[in-house]
């Protein structure tokens, strides 16, 4: 297949290229190198492919016509995978206006273009950030998502909206999947384990908000590319659909695994909890399983062993 990446020289996306080019796909790589983390760890994400003849990566911002229109007319895409979005939950607090803009303008300018040159096929990356502070345990695709509690979250949810709306206006097929605080090589490196790993390796203070006590479900990236691509093959009609492992750990558990791996104590610095920070996520990720064959591999231990490996053979 020929398949359109946003966002495709971040974290996850160079992790699905990577895989997608080992099955002889041809991939096409939209990302405008912000820099809200450094540009330079992106393109060093992408740099294996950049000789791969079946690789394009074009530096641009998808809020612009004129490039989507060039690459949709220029190239066969067969399936778009949108993961192009403003990251990050709680500076979103500070710039809501610029998360809406990138994340929700983005959506539809993407989906216009999409529409012009008769591509009916997405893959859209959601987030468990659209949960909100939901008490029901596990999150549901079924459940009431209308109390997000970041801008951030808020806009995923006005994307997933904008998708129902185009397949049932123009009979696109599209996949909205939520990622459940997805982890592994390549992580960005101001999300937790990334950040805690580095923090405890250069002997920095780590920042924990609350006691430590906030749970997260974290799913292994090789889980959420592997469910990813298991979706592209059973695309058909609209679908919300939870991608995560289905357990969840607090903080602290986090901390101890990280030391135990680096072998090494973490300074902690313990700071009042942030308005915008969800207490718990935790993925039922039984749909995933009956409609994508989704099966999730990686525990956290497994998956925290392999990062710090990662993380101190590619040094930080």
């Amino acid at each position: 297949m020929n398949i359109l990446i946003t966002g495709g020289a971040g974290f996850i996306g160079s992790s699905l290229t990577d895989k997608l080019l080992k099955q002889k796909n041809y991939i096409v790589c939209i990302d405008n190198l912000d820099d809200f983390y450094s540009p330079e760890i992106k393109l060093k994400n992408i740099n294996s492919f950049l000789n791969d003849r079946n690789y394009v990566f074009i530096q641009g911002d998808i809020r612009e016509e004129n490039i989507l229109n060039n690459i949709f007319k220029n190239y066969s895409i067969d399936v778009v995978i949108h993961l192009a979005a403003k990251a990050g939950v709680l500076p979103s607090l500070k710039t809501p206006q610029i998360y809406y803009d990138v994340n929700v303008l983005g959506t539809l300018k993407l989906l216009e273009a999409m529409k012009l040159f008769n591509v009916k096929k997405l893959i859209f990356a959601s987030s468990s950030s659209v949960y909100g502070n939901s008490k029901k345990i596990p999150f549901s695709e079924e459940d009431n998502v209308d109390f997000p509690i970041s801008p951030y979250g808020a806009s995923k949810k006005a994307c997933e909206s904008l998708c129902y709306t185009y397949h049932y206006l123009y009979n696109f097929d599209i996949f909205c999947l939520r990622y459940f605080s997805v982890y592994g090589p390549k992580q960005r490196p101001e999300m937790v384990i990334s950040k805690f790993a580095r923090s405890i390796i250069l002997n920095v203070p780590i920042p924990v908000y609350g006691n430590g006590n906030s749970r997260r479900d974290y799913t292994y990236i090789d889980d959420i590319v592997e469910g990813t691509i298991s979706a592209i093959k059973y695309l058909k009609g609209f679908e919300i659909i939870n991608l995560g492992e289905s357990k969840n750990y607090d903080l602290n558990t986090v901390i101890e695994l990280l030391e135990k791996y680096i072998d090494k104590k973490a300074i902690i610095n313990y700071l009042p909890e942030q308005p915008g920070d969800i207490k718990t996520t935790f993925a039922d990720i039984s749909k995933a399983r009956k409609l994508i064959n989704y099966n999730p591999s990686t525990d956290l231990e497994t998956g925290i062993k392999k990062f710090v490996e990662w993380l101190i053979n590619n040094s930080i």
